[in-house]
């Protein structure tokens, strides 16, 4: 997709127009009688849709834009552009002029979110379905431009990555594309392979990985510009199942087939990296992300095999399919040879997060202070990628005691989302958020500005959370 701004018009296929003030209308020099028309209308139903059936313009919209200065004004803004993108596709309008005045950014937002589409694996049929090929958006500042434009280009690798089967996207080739994205994008990329996750003695990762067929990676993503404002580095930390079966703990067969979806923390982290370095932000941020596919081979885990976790840390597995946990957990004690700031770690972990609170926002918790939480919970507001923050206390510890080790991977029918973010913090000794993506992760029906797949979750409030920090 072509994405360009303007100070005036050059798309002359569609355009369109939101504005309160009548008279702007009047002065684009449409013929009275089709002005009127928009007028009677708009000011019925706010945001109809009006189709003029002469003259340039093909699409007309116009809102009632009062009271969007708050975050869920900006949101209402983005859904606006969410209904335009279905109206282009409706009417097979592949290139727009949007002119929104000062909320054409939000718009617009909106808008390229609604718009993707993942077409790379359609041979046949590529041609035939709707993409925005180019948008134009008039009057942005080369700032919001750049921010716009680094968005959109993160949130949609972020989404391809999620969306590409394991068939496309290995361990070992999501290694590879991170390497193609940080030199694409401008950020420093390290790869672990196999045999040195072996003399770093990674369990977790190890241990998930005995079932499979292919090798496991574990792959280092740095930004660290020259102007960066923190001194100690911001870790993320993203779960690179690339694809989960459960292991010999197997999942039901109508869970399969969206499985593709478990590395989507993963992808988030990838996808924040190429928004840093793309949008200059100056902030020093180190990205960890263990990966592997989670199957049942000849040679998987069992449930009761206990394993060690790169810290010594002895877990006893009582369930294959709480695998995440495991690969996180040498992770985040990786993560303490940098002495960082803050670590948080983004993971489709449990299924108890999706029950909880469904697609509408990310379940969030841990032991950072009171001003990262605020600071975090505000982006999230921001950007509508939302937190809903959960207990963290230590009485939650108790359900993960073994018999036979020093954890079990799994704690009991209850609270599971948050004893699988306490077993996590056993691994860390810094200041640690853990943000459990599972339900607004992946979408098997449209949801918002987003349609059936990956989201690109996580992107977005980490952007702006890395944007907004004091240093």
């Amino acid at each position: 997709m072509k994405l360009i701004t303007n100070t005036a018009r050059s798309v002359k296929e569609c355009i369109a127009i939101f504005r309160t003030n009548k008279k702007i209308i009047k002065d684009l020099g449409l013929e009275n009688n089709d002005c009127e028309t928009i007028i009677s209308r708009s000011s019925k139903i706010k945001g109809t849709w009006t189709y003029l059936p002469k003259g340039d313009f093909d699409l007309f919209g116009s809102i009632d834009l009062i009271e969007n200065n708050n975050h869920l004004g900006k949101h209402r803004l983005r859904s606006l552009g969410m209904k335009l993108s279905q109206e282009l596709a409706k009417n097979k309008i592949d290139k727009l002029s949007l002119d929104a005045g000062e909320n054409s950014f939000w718009i617009a937002e909106g808008l390229l979110l609604a718009s993707y589409r993942f077409n790379k694996l359609l041979k046949k049929n590529a041609q035939s379905t709707w993409e925005l090929s180019t948008l134009e958006v008039i009057g942005l500042s080369s700032k919001e431009f750049q921010k716009l434009t680094s968005l959109k280009n993160a949130v949609y690798e972020t989404r391809d990555l999620v969306n590409f089967p394991l068939l496309s996207l290995n361990a070992s080739q999501l290694s590879s594309r991170i390497q193609t994205l940080g030199e694409e994008f401008g950020f420093s990329t390290e790869i672990f392979n196999q045999a040195k996750i072996k003399s770093l003695k990674m369990g977790g990762l190890l241990g998930v990985n005995k079932g499979s067929v292919d090798p496991a990676t574990f792959n280092i993503l740095e930004h660290k510009p020259k102007n960066a404002k923190n001194k100690k580095p911001y870790v993320i930390v993203g779960k690179g199942v690339v694809y989960d079966t459960g292991g010999l703990s197997l999942k039901p067969s109508n869970f399969m087939d969206t499985m593709k979806c478990d590395m989507a923390g993963a992808a988030a982290v990838v996808g924040t990296f190429c928004a840093l370095a793309d949008d200059h932000i100056p902030a020093w941020v180190i990205g960890l992300i263990p990966a592997t596919d989670n199957r049942p081979g000849g040679n998987a885990i069992t449930p009761g095999d206990v394993i060690e976790i790169s810290d010594g840390t002895s877990v006893e597995v009582l369930n294959t399919d709480a695998e995440g946990r495991l690969i996180l957990a040498d992770a985040l004690h990786y993560a303490k040879k940098y002495d960082p700031k803050l670590v948080i770690d983004l993971a489709t972990l449990t299924g108890s997060a999706s029950r909880a609170i469904g697609p509408n926002a990310i379940v969030a918790m841990g032991n950072a202070g009171d001003e990262i939480w605020s600071d975090l919970v505000d982006s999230g507001n921001r950007t509508h990628e939302r937190l809903v923050q959960f207990p963290f206390w230590d009485e939650y510890n108790e359900l993960l005691k073994s018999d036979v080790a020093d954890l079990k991977n799994i704690g009991g029918a209850e609270a599971g989302m948050i004893t699988a973010g306490k077993f996590l913090e056993h691994f860390t000794n810094y200041p640690y958020i853990h943000l459990d993506i599972a339900g607004p992760a992946f979408l098997t029906s449209p949801h918002g500005y987003y349609g059936k797949g990956g989201t690109g979750i996580g992107v977005r409030l980490l952007h702006d959370f890395f944007s907004n920090m004091d240093s």
